[in-house]
């Protein structure tokens, strides 16, 4: 999951043959494109001949007119966020250009297939208005179900983000320290020195102590 500002399509492309899928932000004044129509399709449209195209219709996220119908509309009820409407449109793909990470590219840039989510909430918290959310997955032909999983994880994105920012902040978690982990802290009730346990970062507290922790 990534926010807006990274090349999803380029780590789409650069993971195509995992087990994994792709899922990130993007503005919401970017422009898509729909598949490139077939040969027999453009042969209808343009009688007289001309090069087949390699892109479709353009799908401007801040012009509704060009969206079309959506392949899926889910509404979900939330405690936090009132009613959450998400829309999807499948087999969309960005216009790549040789730039940046594509300068050394041989032939014919890749067109990479996604689909695109449009997520409007009815509220936020702090009574601020809330404005539609677009997120990208590398994933197409994807269900209801799917499409109810994916805006979901990327809304538990922030909760990582405020888990670490409060191990940097509060904690002061902001570089290793190499060192023997026995004498971390000391049982005011004994002598004994045990390690910090720190695989439940909401409550901190010494680990049982172990034989071979003691000194």
């Amino acid at each position: 999951m990534f926010d807006a500002g990274y090349d999803t399509a380029r780590l789409a492309f650069l993971l195509d043959g995992l087990p994994v899928e792709v899922l990130g932000r993007l503005r919401s004044d970017r422009v898509l494109s729909r598949p490139a129509p077939s040969r027999r399709e453009h042969a209808l449209a343009h009688p007289g001949g001309g090069r087949p195209p390699l892109h479709g219709a353009e799908f401007r996220m801040k012009d509704e007119t060009t969206w079309g119908e959506s392949a899926h509309t889910t509404a979900t009820a939330t405690s936090r966020y009132g009613n959450a409407v998400a829309s999807c449109w499948d087999r969309l793909h960005h216009r790549l250009t040789r730039r940046a990470a594509r300068l050394d590219h041989d032939g014919a840039l890749p067109i990479i297939d996604d689909t695109l989510i449009r997520l409007q909430v009815e509220q936020l918290p702090g009574e601020r208005d809330p404005k539609p959310v677009w997120l990208w997955t590398s994933a197409v032909a994807i269900t209801p179900a799917h499409l109810d999983r994916l805006w979901p994880a990327f809304l538990r994105r922030f909760d990582l983000e405020h888990t670490f920012r409060m191990w940097k902040q509060t904690l002061g978690w902001t570089a290793p320290k190499i060192r023997d982990p026995r004498p971390a802290t000391r049982d005011p009730r004994s002598a004994v020195r045990r390690p910090l346990d720190l695989a439940d970062h909401h409550r901190l507290r010494p680990a049982s102590a172990r034989p071979d922790a003691c000194t």
